[in-house]
């Protein structure tokens, strides 16, 4: 699978609502192959996210998009993901791949260039950056700003994803700065239209291509 440059990642009160499956559908069916739906809730069971993945993963495999499940290499592998998203709490990402193989999509989440290249030497098929911007989910952290990815951007082979307070004015910064991606939340699941502003930000990366 071609690796999505629009990572839309949730968090534990995201997947907490009542309607997120649906909500979740309608984002998928909109962006197809070009977005990936990040499983993350640390206070979520094994089982939760076994439950919620296997409810999206056919509307995943219509559409062409990913599903990823965040830390749980278990879950992944159980359910059929497309792939895990690991960190430093996370199992190692050689571990990973032995676990799912070669062709599940493995991304690491870093906060330096350095950490950037370790990802990929470990093998590593994408990182996600940040924080870039100040956001919510972060709160008290200032952001490194765009010059971290093009810091990592320099001496890494291994695409970029970009996160943190990733506004759709802001992507274009990040994007020119050499990150392949944007890594959303907040601009997507707390939007009263998520499969629209999903759209949107689709489109500046799709411009951004031109």
């Amino acid at each position: 699978m071609k690796l999505p440059r629009l990572h839309l990642v949730t968090s534990d009160e995201v997947l907490g609502r009542a309607g997120f499956v649906d909500a979740a559908a309608r984002v998928i069916e909109a962006c197809g192959p070009g977005a990936a739906v990040h499983l993350r809730g640390h206070g979520l069971s094994g089982g939760a996210l076994f439950a919620l993945a296997e409810r999206l993963l056919p509307v995943a495999a219509r559409a062409g998009a990913a599903v990823l499940v965040n830390d749980r290499a278990d879950v992944a592998m159980a359910c059929g993901a497309a792939g895990v998203q690991l960190g430093r709490r996370s199992i190692p990402v050689a571990e990973a791949r032995r676990l799912l193989g070669s062709d599940a999509l493995i991304g690491y989440s870093a906060h330096s260039a350095a950490e950037v290249l370790d990802a990929e030497r470990a093998g590593a098929n994408f990182v996600l950056l940040g924080t870039i911007f100040p956001t919510t989910s972060h709160p008290g952290e200032p952001g490194a700003g765009p010059d971290l990815v093009r810091a990592a951007a320099q001496g890494a082979r291994v695409p970029i994803v970009a996160i943190g307070g990733i506004t759709l004015e802001r992507a274009g910064a990040v994007l020119e700065a050499g990150a392949y991606g944007i890594a959303v939340l907040g601009g997507v699941w707390h939007a009263a239209d998520p499969a629209g502003a999903a759209r949107r930000y689709l489109a500046v990366l799709e411009e951004g291509t031109e």
